[in-house]
């Protein structure tokens, strides 16, 4: 009797069962840990970048404040402010110095003394300082620390700006900085130093402390790890109560899956993909022991009349007649598969010529005696016709036995057809 796909062979023990929900059940909390940190890691990201963002658009402010005044500045030639007490003349420019008619004293405040003077101020007054600094200095106060002669260099090599976050054991700090060229105004000063206009003369930076900033960035990190740990346990507790559940019915399923992945609704027999399978594996073997296998071809007789005489319902309920039948008639060890249509294809492991020969005639008159129900209480008969084949097992064609095997089985029905149906041809190699 042929073996039936749904058998004690694909039932998975309890061993199984245990293995495969402990694999399940890993690999969905690592999907869901994955899950969880990577909307950990991109709130975190997100909330960090538009921080920085902000940041920087504050720097480019400051600077562009700064720009704008040393333009305004540079559009008059300097500004001249009346020399009182504490106000020093610029060494570094010739003649700061004018007297009015009236005998007072002014002396000229350029955009580089400004912006160093408006410097002090604002780190004294506010949460932040600008630094006028370059390469090639007049006044050795406004030397570049580390970071700036980094930027300026880079500056050099077409760099538009910079920023950084430095980090120190007193805080932090924002750092940002840009390239400072030479306009027109600035050649009446600097053109000894050999610079022309569109230069790049120097650099303002500004930075401002972001301690307390960094300090809530730190804050809402602790605070997002932690309701992500709750989310992940949250999820998980429901992915585990969701999949016990269908763990219940687990082996119900897996059972119920692989007879639908192996099995023809309709006829109850192996269908097609699960015959090639089958099939390489017997081919593999008896390649291997040097034994016979046969294959027999079987095609139902006038199939199309009796649909069309009597309806799908009808065909249906032959073509489970016949898969009855040869589950019953078949051996334990042969597989037999719908192929398609009103065909069947039965490979008989370990078996000779004649003997599939012989057991394709008994099949042919059991088919022909079995009778078929009709809804009015008759019945009518089938036929169908057979072709066989078979490698023997010291044959040399091995290398494309599947292939020849099937070839010369399908002839065999086809020439049962030609001469007459209902019989069964055998096509020998």
């Amino acid at each position: 009797m042929v073996s039936h796909p749904v058998n004690d062979t694909v039932r998975l023990d309890a061993q199984d069962h245990g293995r495969l929900w402990r694999n399940f059940l890993v690999e969905i909390s690592v999907v869901l840990l994955i899950f969880t940190l990577g909307a950990f890691v991109g709130i975190l990201s997100g909330h960090k970048q538009l921080i920085e963002a902000e940041m920087l658009s504050r720097a480019r402010a400051h600077v562009r404040d700064i720009v704008l005044t040393r333009r305004w500045n540079a559009s008059y030639g300097g500004v001249y402010v009346e020399k009182r007490a504490g106000v020093l003349s610029n060494p570094y420019l010739k003649n700061p110095d004018i007297t009015s008619t009236a005998g007072m004293i002014y002396t000229l405040k350029n955009p580089a003394l400004m912006t160093r003077e408006i410097s002090e101020l604002s780190e004294k007054d506010s949460d932040y300082r600008f630094h006028l600094t370059s390469l090639n200095l007049r006044n050795p106060s406004n030397a570049p620390d580390p970071w700036e002669r980094e930027a300026l260099l880079a500056f050099n090599t077409g760099l538009k700006e910079t920023s950084a976050i430095i980090t120190t054991g007193t805080g932090s700090q924002f750092r940002y900085m840009v390239p400072l060229l030479v306009e027109p105004k600035c050649l009446e000063c600097h053109a000894d130093q050999g610079y022309r206009e569109g230069d790049v003369r120097g650099g303002i930076s500004v930075s401002f402390d972001i301690t307390p900033i960094q300090k809530g960035i730190e804050q809402s990190r602790l605070l997002l790890i932690g309701l992500t740990v709750v989310l992940f346990i949250l999820l998980l507790g429901v992915v585990y109560l969701f999949v016990s559940k269908v763990y219940r019915q687990l082996d119900v399923a897996l059972v119920k899956l692989r007879e639908m992945a192996t099995t023809d609704v309709l006829t109850g027999l192996f269908n097609r993909r699960h015959f090639f399978d089958q099939l390489a594996n017997e081919i593999s073997r008896h390649k291997r022991y040097r034994r016979d296998l046969s294959c027999i071809f079987m095609d139902l007789d006038h199939f199309k009349k009796i649909n069309d005489q009597h309806g799908h319902a009808i065909g249906d309920e032959a073509l489970r007649a016949m898969g009855k039948l040869l589950r019953k008639r078949c051996r334990q060890e042969d597989i037999c598969a719908r192929y398609g249509g009103e065909e069947v294809v039965i490979l008989l492991p370990e078996t000779a010529l004649e003997k599939a020969r012989t057991m394709a005639e008994v099949l042919r008159q059991q088919v022909a005696e079995t009778p078929i129900p009709l809804p009015s209480g008759e019945t009518f008969y089938l036929t169908a016709s057979f072709g066989v084949a078979a490698i023997a097992g010291d044959s040399d064609e091995w290398s494309e036995a599947a292939e020849a095997l099937l070839l010369r089985a399908d002839r065999a029905v086809y020439r049962a057809k030609e001469q007459g149906r209902n019989r069964v041809v055998v096509e020998r190699g």
